[in-house]
């Protein structure tokens, strides 16, 4: 698994889950639970990851959204 994004912005999150859902790729947000630990502050980011073989289709449909500057790019 490949680390697509990594945010604290939920209304980002849900976006780029409905592309990934729409394209049908494959892919988990995770982090939340400790997310809801620190007390909903938002201070603690979740990330979006997708299997490595994803992760170019992935970045791609992000770019072509206008939101490439979210892409974590390693």
């Amino acid at each position: 698994m490949r680390e697509l994004v990594r945010t604290n912005d939920m209304v980002m999150i849900s976006f780029i889950e409905s592309l990934l859902r729409r394209d049908e790729i494959l892919h988990l947000v995770v982090d939340g639970n400790t997310s809801v630990l620190e007390g909903s502050v938002g201070i603690l980011p979740r990330r979006i990851l997708v299997d490595d073989s994803y992760y170019d289709q992935a970045a791609t449909l992000m770019r072509d959204a206008g939101i490439e500057n979210e892409l974590r790019e390693i």
